[in-house]
């Protein structure tokens, strides 16, 4: 599929059109400009500061319209945390945190991915840079797809400063002081071609040797070698993704991000993690229950799913007090089937018939949601 790229010299002109502003306007657009430009480097960016040639109350107005924008729009801090070194990488998920009251301050901490991935757009939506041309097919493909409801909103592929983008939807907007979970889904999150190489190499059975002394087997010992098919599903053994299909990639609680989740791999030890997520909430965790319930139905429903193979994707999950949401993110290695091929996303995976396990994740994924919730 042919996409048209939209080539942007200035991001906030492009937003926010050409109308006169005024100057407390012009004062936070120039602010947004440096702010979004320095966010695609991964830098961090700091509040300015006062300017003793403004009068008192113009600085408070812009001061004002500055704290509204911070509240959606601007990323002042990034903090990249430690997530599972597995097979895919951890979803580029963007979390509003509390910070200092000065200028009604915001931090934003990117919980896992890489760094500078994600920046805010506009009101209500983020640029994330593609480092799969594939994935903005697959939005396209499933803004028209009866799943459309499940997926963030995609608007539109984007060319800033050379690389590419696209704006999405973004989906903790709505939400204040949320919780997030990622949770990567299937029992293979890495594609049939990235193992397709049989060459044994030393360097994996070395990496092998220290997550796990025990794990090569004697012929691997002897070779002092394993192949890349072998190591990537070794790594996939030590999380809960093979067992259950899905793996507890990145968590926020209020207040805080949690990090310890590389001990995550039992029934038990997802019961409780999601015990935490939910705060003890009976009727959030119900409302998710739902939510997840009616994911399961329209991926089972929709043409697209049907028709492609989905690895490497994760379902966010998100609440506050108010509110609760869950959609299936990031499909850069989504992958439309040969011709001729079907997949349940349920039967184990063998390599070339495409089976990814997505399905068989969610049932359980179900079957831990309602086990945290407490029985009535």
């Amino acid at each position: 599929m042919n996409t048209e790229v939209l080539k942007i010299k200035d991001p906030q002109r492009e937003l926010n059109g050409s109308k006169p502003v005024t100057r407390s306007e012009s004062f936070v657009k120039r602010w947004r400009r440096t702010a979004v430009t320095r966010c695609l480097k991964g830098e961090t960016i700091s509040t300015p500061r006062r300017r003793h040639s403004r009068s008192e109350d113009k600085y408070e107005s812009d001061v004002q319209m500055l704290g509204d924008s911070c509240d959606k729009l601007p990323i002042l801090h990034i903090l990249a945390l430690n997530a599972l070194d597995l097979s895919a990488p951890a979803s580029d998920i963007l979390v509003k945190e509390k910070g200092p009251c000065e200028a009604r301050r915001r931090i934003w901490i990117q919980l896992s991915g890489h760094p500078g991935s994600l920046t805010p757009a506009g009101p209500g939506t983020l640029w994330k840079r593609l480092h799969d041309c594939n994935e903005s097919e697959m939005y396209e493909k499933l803004m028209k797809d009866s799943a459309v409801g499940i997926v963030p909103k995609f608007y539109r592929k984007l060319e800033f400063k050379g690389e590419l983008f696209v704006e999405i939807r973004d989906l903790l907007y709505d939400f204040c002081d949320p919780y997030v979970l990622d949770i990567k889904m299937g029992t293979r999150t890495f594609l049939e071609s990235e193992v397709s190489n049989n060459v044994a190499r030393k360097d994996l059975y070395l990496k092998m040797k220290a997550l796990d002394p025990s794990a090569p087997t004697p012929e691997e010992e002897k070779e002092l070698a394993v192949t890349k098919l072998r190591y990537m599903t070794f790594r996939e053994e030590l999380s809960s993704t093979c067992e259950f299909g899905f793996r507890v990639e990145a968590m926020k609680l209020r207040g805080q991000p949690v990090s310890d989740l590389k001990k995550v791999r039992t029934k038990n030890e997802l019961t409780q993690t999601f015990d935490r997520f939910f705060n003890g909430n009976p009727k959030i965790r119900r409302k998710m229950l739902e939510r997840i319930l009616d994911i399961r139905r329209q991926f089972e429903n929709s043409s697209f799913f049907k028709s492609h193979e989905v690895v490497g994707s994760s379902i966010l999950m998100i609440h506050d007090e108010c509110k609760v949401g869950a959609w299936i993110i990031d499909f850069g290695k989504t992958r439309k089937l040969p011709d001729g091929v079907g997949v349940t996303h349920r039967n184990p995976w063998k390599p070339g018939n495409h089976e990814e396990g997505y399905l068989f994740g969610l049932d359980n994924l179900i079957d831990v949601v309602r086990s945290a919730c407490p029985k009535k």
